[in-house]
């Protein structure tokens, strides 16, 4: 999903030299209209046909690509993963445990799209902590009417995609879990059969710190959420 850290997650994954993963190639809507479509994008994938600026010219154990659940992948799922486990395609699900600071994340990026807050120019991901900085001082003010809707809406997402999918060969990674355990991608590693390598990337975390920090109505958002199943995103935060 869109802000769980999966720029980030995928750097870490190419800078590995036996590993391509090739971006978010279903972003544009004409790849995935229809099922055919999907699969000729596939197959020029698995096939090495694709041309990206992350292709390498170390031997590749591993070729891949970034797919939102957004981008047709939900939509056409069972044919998908009959592709998947007819060609032996290995899932890695990315989600962020804190779906409040991923909603943060998510405003504040559609945003800055229109405020260019960088010198007239927007970037989802930053390599400075000056850029960071520099973005992280808009504090978006969070819609409590929908809040609860929206959170429950996400959560349930991520239930469908683990349903759907739980006949591939898949592992679940947490956003949080691998900042704070780096013995995770050692994990996605194994999973993928590939040599260990420390994996490092030069992204900078734009929002970190306590939530209070990077919420206009926090007090608001606060009381609405006490009591609820929702309240642990707050009470549980993680400092980065």
């Amino acid at each position: 999903m869109q802000r769980s850290g999966s720029g980030w997650f995928e750097t870490l994954l190419n800078s590995h030299m036996n590993l391509s993963s090739n971006g978010e190639i279903f972003g544009p809507r004409n790849r995935r209209n229809n099922v055919s479509v999907i699969f000729d994008t596939l197959d020029r994938v698995y096939n090495l046909d694709w041309l990206s600026s992350s292709a390498k010219n170390e031997c590749s154990a591993a070729v891949g690509f970034k797919w939102m659940l957004n981008q047709g992948l939900m939509e056409f799922h069972e044919d998908i993963v009959d592709y998947f486990n007819k060609r032996g395609v290995n899932v890695i699900f990315l989600f962020r445990r804190n779906i409040l600071r991923r909603m943060v994340s998510l405003i504040a990026n559609a945003y800055d799209k229109d405020a260019k807050l960088l010198n007239g120019t927007h970037k989802s991901h930053v390599h400075s902590p000056h850029e960071a900085q520099v973005l992280a001082k808009y504090k978006p003010a969070l819609n409590v009417t929908v809040l609860v809707s929206h959170l429950r809406g996400t959560e349930q997402m991520v239930a469908r995609a683990l349903e759907r999918f739980k006949s591939t060969r898949h592992i679940v990674l947490y956003y949080e879990d691998i900042v704070t355990n780096q013995t995770k991608l050692v994990d996605v590693q194994e999973f993928l059969k590939l040599p260990r390598r420390n994996l490092t990337s030069l992204q900078v975390k734009i929002h970190s710190g306590p939530l209070q920090t990077q919420i206009d109505n926090f007090e608001d958002v606060r009381k609405l959420l006490k009591g609820t199943s929702y309240e642990k995103y707050i009470s549980t935060d993680y400092r980065l």
